[in-house]
């Protein structure tokens, strides 16, 4: 294991909120002393999953503390997803079923992995502890917190205010997970800001139970593609860690300038030192354009291998990288799988040419390209992001 100075380097460097760091260094001189590692705890309900760059933020950071010698434990919360967390709804989750339980936590599995190390990663389901309790047990669980402090979670308190009714069982939510920690004698426990009162209760509990408490690690939003709302599929924002390469390359390259050092902190694995030599560079006046480029060559290298980096490379470079196309061109929306036969009608409607004739004889002359390279067939595809150039001025850049 590295030294303690380096490792709390590495483990603090992006995060949001940390209880506490003195704890946390003890926590860590002993593990040095035992030289035990410690043990990484996230909670995953698995609920309908599809990881993009702000969904891996977390999981990124627990790569780094298995690379620094420590042990994650990933808990599919099987149990617990029957109830459904009701964190930042005006109502109640609705439950999962023990298929749909089984089918989503497949699909986890299969995408952590592109970002946990596999052989230094425990999957545990809550159920193996929390199906085995009984009744007393539950009630003794109760008893560890007050209907007043529940009420302190926002869409509790919130939910009351307006008499939107609560389930008793919906208290127990945090409870359950809490109790998850006392399992596992969890020493970290990582999630978003959104969990912040589920972490601080899994404290409580080991607490009131005997246990030496766990570290609350709180892990920032990302912003998506927009700079301003949390990365979201559903707000089209997201950079999808199953996305090809070139689209995460084009996708990073299209952030805005003042969210590149937040990427560098919470979408890579680059040591603190090297991000603060790339905050004296902007400081400096490096082309954040520059920056932003080995960015995307960094975080596309954390999915794909290094023939599907250069691939990606040589596809944005071709694309949008060199100086013969501008950088604010007119777009035109494509359907999928459109060839350039079937997008000419719309290219002479929005007046990017003429006629269909002028079209095909420039095709013929070789005055038309795609991608930078000349076009030749009508029925060569196009998908989202490819730009057009007509002619030695027109330019036109399909969008799905």
């Amino acid at each position: 294991m590295k030294n303690i100075e380096e490792q709390l380097k590495v483990i603090s460097k992006g995060v949001s909120m940390l209880v506490d760091e003195e704890e946390l260094k003890v926590k860590l001189e002993e593990s040095v002393k035992s030289n035990n590692p410690l043990i990484i705890k996230l909670g995953l309900d698995p609920s309908a999953p599809d990881i993009h760059l702000g969904h891996a933020v977390v999981l990124r950071k627990i790569k780094q503390m298995q690379d620094l010698g420590h042990k994650a434990v990933i808990i599919i919360g099987d149990f617990t997803g029957k109830i459904g967390d009701p964190t930042g709804k005006a109502k109640g989750r609705n439950a999962l079923s023990d298929e749909q339980v089984k089918e989503n936590a497949r699909t986890y599995f299969e995408q952590i992995f592109k970002v946990l190390d596999k052989e230094k990663t425990t999957v545990r389901y809550n159920s193996e502890w929390l199906s085995k309790l009984k009744f007393e047990d539950v009630l003794k669980l109760a008893s560890t917190t007050t209907v007043a402090r529940m009420l302190e979670r926002d869409d509790f308190r919130n939910r009351f205010s307006n008499n939107v009714p609560i389930g008793i069982h919906e208290f127990f939510y945090p409870l359950m997970q809490a109790y998850d920690s006392v399992a596992l004698n969890a020493d970290i426990e990582l999630g978003g800001t959104d969990q912040t009162f589920n972490i601080l209760m899994g404290r409580t509990l080991q607490k009131a139970m005997g246990q030496s408490q766990q570290i609350a690690m709180f892990m920032p939003l990302l912003e998506g593609l927009d700079g301003e709302e949390k990365m979201s599929k559903s707000l089209g924002n997201y950079i999808g860690i199953y996305e090809p390469s070139e689209a995460m390359f084009k996708k990073i390259m299209e952030i805005p300038d003042k969210l590149i050092l937040k990427y560098f902190e919470l979408a890579t694995d680059e040591h603190p030192e090297k991000i603060e030599m790339v905050r004296q560079e902007l400081n400096q006046g490096k082309n954040p354009r520059d920056v932003k480029y080995s960015l995307a060559e960094i975080i596309t290298r954390l999915y794909y291998s290094e023939e599907e980096v250069i691939k990606a490379k040589e596809y944005y470079d071709a694309a949008y990288g060199r100086k013969v196309i501008p950088d604010n061109i007119p777009e035109l929306h494509i359907g999928d799988g459109c060839t350039i036969a079937e997008v000419i009608p719309r290219l002479v409607e929005k007046g990017f040419v003429s006629s269909n004739g002028e079209f095909r004889r420039l095709i013929q002359q070789g005055g038309v390209q795609i991608n930078a390279e000349r076009l030749n067939d009508l029925n060569t595809a196009v998908s989202g992001g490819d730009v057009l150039k007509i002619g030695k001025k027109r330019f036109v850049r399909f969008i799905k």
